[in-house]
């Protein structure tokens, strides 16, 4: 394969062949200083300074996605799409991917802060649904790290890379790299020009490979068969799961962690950059149609090191989430948020949020989804159309507030 290259940031200048990536670097497109206000529409109010930050929050649900306000809980804006579609943060406190049919659109939250000397400004004006899109083929994960935010489809094995800071201004400039199989995959893009992508084709996944700025492969590890998802730490390691545990990258070096069960899948992950330990959920049975596990795992990057925690109730893969003090979240099925300790494993308190619920066979189904802006968890509960807003400090329930229809995933930007 080659290695091609356009002017662009972190691009060779001559080509050069590897065997495992192909890269290309892109240009925008034509529309790409038109700023997001020339959306589908323009936004109907200027915008309009405020003392604090303000999140804001989307929700999807069969036949669209809804924007809130993330103090109120009201519905400031609904955005129409077919089918089952997905949602994500920018990376930029602002806007959201929203994965539709074959694209990852952007869509405009309206919420912002600029730094001005020692201080921020912060705005808000109404939320849009901007012309800008990305095309992919089965659009699948998105990664922000080191302040860019990579895209991978899982259909051509295609990953796009860009600043998502520069969205507010229209369709950024990308550089964008191929996969040599395509499949299920994720890549994150370092700070020091590396890129991390999983290793895989349609029938089956086996780990990762590291390239440098150059293109040239700096390490990889087959050891991790299943490899899905992956988390940052505080200590700036990545981690990524396995099947049989999970995989740590760090300064060149790739570690295998091993689960004390032959079968012990960790396929969702939560990390913090308060925290060297990563959430994981663990799963130990291949053959379950769906298994509902009651023990969550906890990575120590420093150590390589995995510790279980039993739950004493089930969760799902919308569980898990973290605090603003690298606290580790997990939404049981008992419809409590079980607050974890990663210093110590243990379960410090339980909050009440929602009734107990059971998980649906099916992934895309609607179920109770945490995610967490700040200091504040929002929870969505599908069974009564509602979304509960909870305080991590006083760990209380501050608001509840009834949907227009029943919400399926979540995401918050910070403003």
């Amino acid at each position: 394969m080659t290695f091609r290259t356009m002017p662009t940031r972190r691009v060779l200048a001559a080509p050069l062949t590897i065997a495992a990536l192909t890269l290309t670097a892109c240009g925008t497109d034509d529309d790409a200083g038109t700023p997001s206000a020339g959306s589908t529409g323009a936004p109907t109010e200027q915008p309009r300074e405020t003392d604090d930050a303000t999140p804001r929050l989307v929700a999807t649900y069969d036949g669209g996605a809804l924007v809130l306000d993330g103090e109120t809980l009201d519905v400031l804006e609904t955005f129409d799409a077919e089918g089952f579609t997905r949602v994500n943060p920018a990376g930029d406190g602002r806007h959201v991917l929203w994965s539709v049919g074959d694209a990852f659109r952007v869509i405009d939250t309206g919420v912002w802060s600029g730094e001005h000397g020692d201080h921020e400004h912060h705005y808000v004006q109404d939320p849009a649904l901007t012309d800008i899109e990305f095309e992919a083929d089965h659009p699948g994960h998105v990664v922000h790290h080191a302040g860019l935010t990579a895209l991978f489809s899982d259909g051509s094995g295609k990953i796009e890379i860009f600043d998502p800071n520069a969205l507010a201004e229209g369709r950024p400039e990308t550089e964008t790299h191929t996969t040599a199989e395509a499949h299920h995959g994720v890549a994150v893009q370092l700070e020091n020009g590396e890129l991390v992508t999983t290793l895989g084709d349609e029938d089956s996944r086996s780990g990762i490979v590291v390239h440098n700025a150059d293109g040239q492969e700096v390490t990889r590890n087959e050891q991790c068969a299943g490899v899905h998802g992956e988390a940052p730490a505080a200590d700036g390691a990545l981690l990524f799961g396995c099947e049989n545990g999970v995989l740590i990258y760090r300064d060149g070096r790739i570690t295998k962690v091993d689960s004390p069960d032959p079968y012990g899948r960790i396929g969702n992950q939560a990390g913090s950059h308060a925290s060297p330990v990563v959430l994981g959920d663990y799963k130990v049975d291949p053959d379950a149609e769906l298994e509902r596990p009651e023990r969550v795992s906890l990575i120590d990057t420093r150590s390589g090191t995995l510790r279980l925690v039993d739950l004493g109730t089930s969760y799902s893969f919308r569980s898990l989430g973290r605090g603003p003090h690298g606290a580790a979240l997990v939404l049981g099925t008992d419809g409590a948020i079980h607050v974890i300790d990663p210093a110590t494993a243990e379960v410090t308190t339980s909050i009440p949020v929602v009734d107990p619920w059971t998980e649906p066979m099916r992934w895309q189904q609607p179920r109770p989804t945490l995610t967490v802006v700040g200091h504040t968890a929002y929870v969505t509960e599908p069974a009564a159309d509602e979304i509960h807003a909870v305080d991590l400090e006083s760990r209380t329930v501050t608001s509840t507030t009834g949907l227009p229809a029943t919400p399926n995933e979540l995401t918050g930007v910070s403003g």
